[in-house]
């Protein structure tokens, strides 16, 4: 009776290419984590192979099927690790040790998933469970520590493609849960070859659904076009430095070079190469110097929105009192000067703030850099904006489902994300976060114009598609005409409902499987005879994998 019971335990079937060598299965699981992550990679910007992403997800699945929970936290941290350290890359110009750290301390969700997925991998249709549960931890990794670091999600790999549609039922939520489904299905589908198909009618319908996935997103409705329409007069000014010294030693250069390009945007506009604009956007820091102090600074920006005509939707570092400051998006008036603003509210940890203060600053050097602390704002960016409410997404904001949700309740319509990837420049954070505007666009119908300090500045469609876009490291102006939609998606009506419904389903299996591991262990334990419970007692657990 006990040589049933742990049969019963014992994987349906062993990972593809496993051998009986000792360590040769082991390997193999290894290989098909990293190769899984590598091709996640793959599937992100700016490589943009987006149907890697539910092969690879596939691939760290199937290396952690019939596994233990002990050796799967393990193979998903390696797996996690070789995902995130070639698309966190960009982190480098700040210092390869805070890289590696970032990547390392992310990874730890991954090895929490594992573990949950290694036990809900034992409960029937367990591919929609660790669908679930991905979804959790990616609502996890947003959530801590500091605020939360919300890249890097599966969703953000698909910022055009078949899933996207996903977004406008459920947001990114939703895309991810479509993306690591058909990922898992996959997997199943591999570990039913590897048994032998005893019934290819149920093979067939596994890779059905893995592929019918897809397919549903391309089907989901989404808001027509209403007819209206702003014209947007995007600014990108660029830097005169490079990396963490991107100001240059200077001050006002950024500023001035941002003035000069609305100058020149007015020169168009009066010469008829371009049409007149509504209103014009720069990108977050691009005044260097605060406006609100420097008498030299109002005048650049005030000259600029005269010589223009409309309003300047401006990015500048307000100072406040003697130690604080905000991340500001301020509106700049031709006629009455600077008026409504909105304060960024998702700060960059150890970028614009730093945790645990006096510690950190007595540890290191480099925190000081951050300098003045930020103070976040209170409130979504909706700004009242010659014939429109534009919706400001500061930067770092854009990766934060809730922030971006709220700021279209708000009333922001079109969306301006203003960036300054000005230290990260040529590396792959300027078109993982475009790709992160294309999915928003789609997740609620709105225009999304992104103004970047030194690139990527582009306008996307509400289908998601981009319309223009910039190339980096160059000074640059356009206008654009952009459709002004006011009809809703069930995304932005219904917000966080289908996340935690998600997260909740992958719960409850995960507390399903525990308490069903549970009992088959007692059941075990009751049908060995007591001296070999005692020896067992002494020996501890030898047949569960390490």
């Amino acid at each position: 009776m006990a040589t049933e019971v742990k049969q019963q335990a014992t994987p349906a079937a062993p990972v593809p290419g496993a051998g009986r060598v000792p360590g040769t299965r082991l390997a193999a699981r290894v290989g098909c984590s990293v190769v899984g992550a590598l091709l996640l990679f793959l599937a992100f910007p700016p490589i943009d192979l987006w149907f890697c992403a539910p092969i690879g997800v596939g691939l760290l699945t199937l290396a952690l099927y019939g596994t233990r929970p002990r050796r799967a936290a393990w193979l998903a941290y390696v797996g996690a690790f070789a995902f995130l350290l070639p698309t966190l890359s960009w982190v480098r110009p700040i210092g390869d040790d805070t890289w590696l750290a970032l990547v390392a301390i992310e990874s730890l969700f991954w090895a929490a998933l594992g573990v949950a997925a290694t036990l809900v991998m034992r409960v029937r249709l367990w591919p929609l469970w660790v669908a679930c549960l991905w979804v959790a931890q990616e609502w996890a990794r947003g959530v801590v520590p500091f605020g939360g670091f919300p890249w890097a999600r599966v969703a953000f790999s698909q910022g055009e493609s078949p899933y996207t549609g996903f977004a406008a039922l459920g947001g990114a939520p939703l895309v991810t849960f479509a993306v690591v489904l058909s990922g898992t299905l996959l997997s199943l589908l591999l570990v039913r070859l590897a048994a032998g198909v005893r019934r290819p009618r149920v093979a067939a319908g596994v890779l059905l659904a893995a592929t019918a996935v897809p397919l549903l997103g391309l089907a989901v409705p989404r808001p027509g076009d209403e007819g209206g329409t702003v014209k947007i007069g995007v600014i990108q000014g660029n830097v005169p430095g490079r990396g963490m010294d991107f100001l240059g030693d200077e001050p006002a250069v950024v500023l001035q070079n941002h003035a000069n390009e609305t100058h020149r945007l007015a020169e168009a506009v009066r010469a008829g190469k371009l049409p007149k604009p509504d209103i014009v956007v720069w990108p977050e820091n691009s005044s260097d110097i605060d406006p609100y102090r420097s008498e030299f600074a109002r005048n650049v920006i005030d000259s600029a929105a005269k010589d223009v005509g409309v309003p300047i939707l401006t990015g500048v570092i307000a100072l406040i009192g003697d130690e604080s400051r905000a991340t500001r998006s301020l509106i700049w008036d031709p006629v009455t000067g600077p008026g409504a603003y909105y304060d960024k509210r998702n700060l960059v940890p150890f970028g614009e703030f730093t945790p645990f203060k006096e510690i950190i600053l007595a540890l290191s050097e480099r925190a000081n850099l951050v300098g003045r602390q930020s103070v976040p704002g209170d409130r979504p960016g909706a700004l009242r904006m010659g014939p429109v409410t534009v919706g400001a997404v500061s930067c770092y904001e854009v990766a934060f489902d809730g922030t971006v949700r709220d700021t279209v309740a708000a009333g922001g319509n079109p969306l301006v994300v203003q960036t300054n990837n000005a230290s990260y420049a040529l590396t792959n954070l300027p078109p993982q976060q475009l790709a992160m505007s294309k999915l928003r666009a789609v997740e609620h119908n709105r225009s999304v114009i992104t103004t970047a300090t030194t690139g990527i500045s582009a306008y996307v469609k509400p289908d998601g598609t981009v319309a223009w876009r910039t190339r980096e490291l160059e000074p640059a102006m356009n206008v654009v005409t952009v459709p002004v939609r006011t009809r809703d998606t069930l995304a932005t009506e219904v917000g966080a409902l289908p996340e935690w419904i998600l997260i909740l389903m992958g719960a409850g299996a995960t507390a399903v499987a525990v308490i069903s591991r549970k009992r088959t262990r007692n059941a075990a334990v009751a049908d060995v005879p007591p001296v070999r419970q005692a020896r067992s007692a002494d020996l501890g657990d030898a047949s569960e994998e390490r």
